[in-house]
């Protein structure tokens, strides 16, 4: 089997070992390591380091405010600990340039991991009917065929189902991730690994530089690859490959983005007249925003922050900036365990939703002194300022569930008159000169992608527009869109929604010929106009 390069998979294998290779043992966290037996908790590194080296780095770590966020982080995936490589802030597309490689067919953090990834991807697909559902309906149709998609998403076990389903529909892919800290790395291997040698460049703890280098790496046309579409979170693929590889923009079919971020600067360069391809809007496609936004949030924020940081919440005054489908569902699930929780907004509707739901809106200057949590869901930039910080109490958690990573000010804290201190994969203790802390998730990004995971049944309600968003933009005839902004049609929306409802043996009625008449409507659907509110 070939890869995106045209290379036989056996050798995609051999000629990338010398690039992963790493000792993905499980290990304690050096931050965590304050005396006692370090020896003992990193000796399962490569070169057995001694107590002093541990010691070291955890003196390192608790300074961390004057370096890069990337770099430096600690991480983990479902199964395994921080490699050794991985505290020495060696990437893994450093072992492959200097292994001779600059342009590897795949690069992920440790591909030995695979058989890890494999069993995550199998539990997943159980619990994603829908995609699962369209993988068998139309594989023998191949409605992808021929179809060169760069992937620049989040990469977990959900993802893995969506982009094998969309190789047995016939397309080729290459992928990368959309955020530093979201990659299950195991994952990533198993893909890498798979028969069909998946082209995935990604791994959990992503440098700045590394991020756009393996987006570049799915973006970059080559002898065997030209890219004719996008599937994109956040804009980050779009934004490269417009700006570095104008030519090869010009050839995709369409762009399909699932997210706030994403689909404002799809907006902004449609605006512009920059925009020369049509794009496929699905984050406001119904499925998308109140499954995905709503009902996921609202499972995830709570297990996030409670494999985090251990939080009870009976009692706990929290403050969630946005109300909007994300702040509704995180809303919903705080004041269920007995939260009280308030709200900020700058839509007037949102608001009186909010007020309307039984929640308080106020300004954020006039709690963050008393609240335990603060929660950002707007989409926002600087939303929680180091002002706001200054002020909060000791022990205050703050995360963002927005997509994302500006609206916590976090460059503002990475000054000398604070400590940072790594408690845990993903948390931070900001300790002020006073002796207060602030506990900071995942660096100001996506909580619950990088404290918790998301639960894969709405992940696949999200894959499957996603797929048929894709199947839409590929096979539409040349003239059915232009180079505009377009929501997802709303029969998919239905569509979508229907593969789902065997999982709960859900029974629809049927429009009688006369009651369809009677409201004028088509009897399969589709059953609401585009302008209806769900």
């Amino acid at each position: 089997m070939s890869d995106g390069h045209g290379e036989p998979n056996h050798q995609r294998k051999d000629s990338v070992a010398t690039a992963n290779i790493a000792s993905d043992s499980p290990v304690t966290d050096p931050g965590q390591v304050r005396g006692g037996n370090a020896e003992g908790a990193v000796g399962k590194f490569e070169g057995q380091r001694g107590k002093s080296g541990a010691l070291k780095k955890s003196a390192r770590y608790r300074s961390r405010s004057l370096s890069a966020s990337s770099a430096d982080s600690y991480s983990s995936t479902s199964y395994t600990g921080s490699s050794s490589d991985e505290d020495e802030g060696v990437q893994p597309h450093e072992k492959a340039i200097a292994a001779g490689q600059p342009n590897p067919p795949y690069c992920v953090r440790n591909v030995e991991q695979h058989a890890f990834g494999r069993r995550e991807i199998e539990i997943a697909e159980q619990e994603m009917p829908g995609i699962m559902a369209l993988r068998a309906r139309a594989k023998d149709d191949k409605p992808l065929k021929d179809a060169k998609i760069v992937g620049c998403t989040h990469i977990n076990a959900q993802t893995a189902v969506l982009i094998e389903t969309l190789a047995a529909l016939g397309a080729t892919v290459r992928w990368a991730a959309c955020n530093i800290y979201s990659t299950q790395n195991e994952v990533a291997a198993a893909l890498a690994h798979a028969d069909s040698g998946f082209a995935i460049f990604a791994w959990r703890g992503e440098s700045e530089e590394a991020f756009w280098w393996c987006i570049d790496q799915c973006c970059t046309p080559t002898g065997t690859w030209q890219p004719n579409m996008i599937l994109d979170d956040g804009g980050d693929a779009t934004h490269l490959m417009l700006k570095k590889h104008a030519t090869a923009f010009k050839q995709i079919k369409g762009i399909v983005e699932e997210s706030v971020t994403g689909v404002h600067r799809l907006y902004q360069l449609s605006k512009a007249g920059k925009l020369c391809v049509p794009a496929m809007n699905v984050n406001d496609s119904v499925t998308k925003t109140k499954f995905d936004n709503l009902y996921s949030c609202r499972e995830s924020i709570i297990d996030a922050l409670k494999r985090s940081t251990d939080l009870m919440f009976g009692g706990k005054q929290s403050v969630v900036c946005g109300y909007g489908e994300v702040g509704k569902g995180c809303c919903q699930a705080l004041k269920a365990l007995g939260c009280v929780v308030y709200i900020t907004e700058i839509d007037p509707i949102c608001a009186l939703q909010a007020a309307m739901d039984g929640f308080r809106v106020v300004k954020l200057n006039e709690v963050i002194r008393q609240v335990d949590i603060v929660i950002t869901a707007t989409g926002n930039k600087g939303v929680v300022t180091r002002e706001h910080m200054e002020r909060m109490k000791n022990g205050c958690v703050v995360c963002n569930m927005g997509h994302s990573n500006t609206e916590i000010d976090v460059h503002s804290l990475r000054t000398p008159d604070l400590l940072w201190e790594r408690v845990r994969s993903q948390v931070d203790h900001i300790i002020w000169p006073s002796g207060k802390r602030v506990v900071l998730l995942a660096e100001g990004r996506l909580a619950n992608l990088c404290c918790s995971s998301l639960p894969s049944f709405v992940v696949s309600v999200t894959a499957a527009t996603q797929a048929l968003a894709l199947i839409e933009l590929y096979n539409a005839p040349n003239h059915r869109y232009k180079a505009d902004v377009y929501l997802l049609p709303k029969k998919m929306d239905e569509y979508v929604a229907s593969l789902h409802l065997p999982t709960f043996d859900a029974h629809l009625t049927e429009l009688t010929d006369e009651q369809a008449k009677y409201l004028g409507l088509n009897k399969v659907g589709p059953f609401k106009p585009n302008y209806y509110r769900y």
